[in-house]
């Protein structure tokens, strides 16, 4: 028999009423456990530890912070393979991959152990005579933390670490698709110390776990990574119960190719941004908007990479591509595939389901040229590997056409010319600019965050996590 894992509830490990097989989307035959799902009263019941636990917690000192986040950061740190494995294995990223993402989750830990220490405040003169003015963070109060199953350690770092290191108290829902990630992460977080109901981990189905989180009127606010439509609904509840809240919910993110790109930097971009972790990220490049000189030379090129990339296992030494995460999101990309097709979009390259040693969810990564803005691959996040081309004629159109979307996650350029990339710089409406790099991939110590429809609230990561996990207190002293 499996083993079966158990929620985390104040400081003790519960099993819920059912759990369900975590499956490899590399081999369908291997079964990394059994997780249990939580029903809505284990939730009311974790959110209750730590509703108890938050009076203390806020007032611990930054030093018990930064020790707690520091030997978390440490111990991930030390295990990055072992944990890379497990995380590759589970969802299905290469294992360089893997490994890469759980490292970056252990400096994300470390960097908020640090920021436990930096959360000062300042002291101003007022304006009246005698008075002096105090100005304090304090923390929010209890957060509940639901997470996507793209990247399933450095997501919830990048949640779990500011919220604790700001002194808030965490009830944590993972993704379904991904508990293994998770009960790993609380497992550590137990054995280094965290006390009972500061941080809670509850597993389950969205519709029941995630749905419990958005009912409770307990929680002051609610950290959301996941689809545009769930985000709506996840603003909306906490509209109702004003609680305060911040979702980041994906982008159709575009990539420019200037006629003056270095046709080799373009082409890695393009690569690396629309396809590689298998085109499942939020910041993956999906558009990609070519001027008339390039074009040609770059889609040839493109289809030429394409076409050496290996798309096999995701322990399996070599493997470019990794499999996609599920049956659904596999069946998702087909019918995106199929529709473009009947839109009048052509299939470059691949798109096919491609059989390996193991029964797994293998697609061959997707290329379409003769492409409109107003085609639904162009409007829609497709989250697979698949992206498209839109030619351009020259740079003013490419940017429009950049724009020319309601997301604004993120945006990139290939250009030799400085002009065109400060020009670019300033007026692509994204959160995230790069230049002459891949869309995806960013650092763990600066704002992640987009407009439009891709995010809602304060940035995430770095100093700036702390507009959201923290509230201003300004105090008027007499006599000062």
């Amino acid at each position: 028999m499996d083993k079966i894992y158990p929620h985390l509830i104040d400081g003790q490990w519960q099993a819920g009423p059912q759990a369900v097989a975590n499956v490899s989307p590399s081999d369908t035959d291997d079964v990394l456990g059994e997780y249990s799902h939580a029903e809505p009263s284990q939730i009311d019941a974790a959110v209750a530890a730590a509703r108890r636990a938050w009076p203390a917690w806020r007032r611990s000192t930054p030093q018990q912070r930064f020790d707690l986040l520091d030997a978390v950061g440490t111990e991930i740190l030390a295990r990055k393979d072992e944990l890379g494995r497990l995380l590759s294995r589970e969802e299905g990223k290469t294992l360089p991959e893997g490994i890469g993402e759980v490292a970056r989750a252990a400096m994300i830990f470390k960097y908020f152990a640090g920021e436990a220490l930096r959360c000062g405040g300042q002291t101003l003169p007022s304006v009246r005579p005698g008075v002096g003015v105090e100005i304090d963070r304090e923390p929010i109060g209890v957060v509940g933390l639901i997470s996507p199953w793209n990247f399933p350690m450095a997501i919830p770092a990048w949640k779990i670490a500011p919220a604790l290191a700001y002194g808030n108290c965490v009830v944590f829902k993972p993704a379904e698709l991904v508990p293994g990630c998770a009960w790993a992460l609380a497992e550590i977080l137990q054995r280094k110390g965290v006390p009972a109901g500061v941080f809670n981990l509850v597993m389950g189905a969205g519709p029941v776990v995630g749905q419990a989180l958005l009912d409770s009127e307990q929680l002051d606010a609610i950290s959301f990574t996941g689809s545009v439509a769930t985000g709506r609904r996840v603003i909306e509840a906490c509209a109702r119960h004003g609680t305060k809240v911040q979702a980041e919910m994906g982008g159709k993110n575009p990539l420019v190719v200037l006629d003056d790109a270095e046709l080799e930097t373009a082409v890695n971009a393009a690569v690396q941004g629309a396809y590689f972790s298998t085109g499942q990220r939020c910041t993956a490049s999906s558009r990609l908007i070519v001027c008339d000189a390039i074009h040609d030379r770059f889609v040839e090129a493109l289809r030429d990479r394409l076409a050496a990339l290996r798309v096999d296992h995701a322990l399996e030494p070599g493997t470019d591509i990794g499999p996609v995460v599920d049956q659904r999101q596999l069946d998702s990309n087909l019918r995106h595939i199929a529709q473009a097709r009947a839109e009048g979009a052509e299939l470059c390259f691949g798109g096919d389901v491609q059989e390996r040693r193991t029964r797994g969810f293998y697609q061959i990564p997707a290329l379409f040229t003769r492409t409109t803005p107003q085609m639904r691959l162009n409007r829609v996040e497709v989250f697979g590997p698949v992206a498209s081309v839109i030619r351009a004629r020259d740079y003013d159109e490419a940017l429009a056409l950049c724009n020319d979307t309601e997301f604004g996650l993120a945006a990139g350029i290939c250009t030799r010319s400085l002009k065109h990339a400060e020009h670019f710089r300033r007026n692509a409406e994204a959160g995230m600019v790069m230049v002459n790099l891949p869309t995806a991939g960013v650092d763990y110590h600066v704002p992640f965050g987009g407009r439009k429809a891709s995010s809602h609230g304060p940035r995430e990561q770095g100093a700036y996590a702390r507009e959201f996990y923290t509230t201003v207190k300004t105090t008027y002293v007499a006599g000062a």
